[in-house]
């Protein structure tokens, strides 16, 4: 009767634990979804009808992030709010953690940030440069650079891109 009554616990234990470990997959997803969406999620404050604002934001959904975008009359009280000078100033501005975006920087950019996590305020590209991600011209490409902006106001070149002309044959 003994092996009776084991037998019977082993039988219902081994039915519940695919239920149990189901239940515990179940549980912690959202926290898996969360913690990942978190590195990749990206905050951005736009006026509506920029259109390279809008294809900046494309750019970046195509290359992985998740976008939350806030349509605003004017960025410079966000950018004022964030800590970063005017001088850095362009069209959108941007966090993706605890880092603050500025104009057109490639997704490139972005993963390399999040990968090196340099203390710093955060990525500007200044202006809109023609052939940034959002600012697309053909083949055409000004020449630009993507600054990393230092706490302290200053900043450095962080990735430089050459210009690059379309050529007709």
């Amino acid at each position: 009767m003994l092996t009776t009554s084991i037998d019977t616990v082993s039988r219902r234990f081994a039915l519940k634990l695919p239920l149990a470990l189901v239940g515990a997959a179940v549980l912690t997803q959202p926290l898996r979804v969360l913690a990942a969406g978190g590195a990749n999620q990206i905050t951005v404050w736009k006026t509506p009808s920029c259109g390279c604002c809008h294809e900046w934001v494309a750019h970046l959904r195509k290359s992985g992030f998740e976008v939350v975008t806030h349509d605003v009359e004017d960025t410079a009280p966000v950018r004022q709010k964030f800590g970063l000078d005017a001088r850095f100033g362009s069209c959108h501005s941007a966090r993706l953690g605890n880092y603050v975006l500025e104009g057109h920087v490639p997704a490139k950019e972005l993963r390399r940030l999040l990968r090196e996590q340099p203390k710093a305020l955060g990525l500007a590209v200044p202006g809109m440069p023609t052939g940034s991600p959002g600012m697309e011209m053909g083949n055409t490409r000004d020449a630009y650079d993507v600054l990393l902006v230092l706490a302290d106001g200053s900043s450095r070149i962080y990735q430089s891109y050459p210009s690059r002309s379309s050529v007709k044959s």
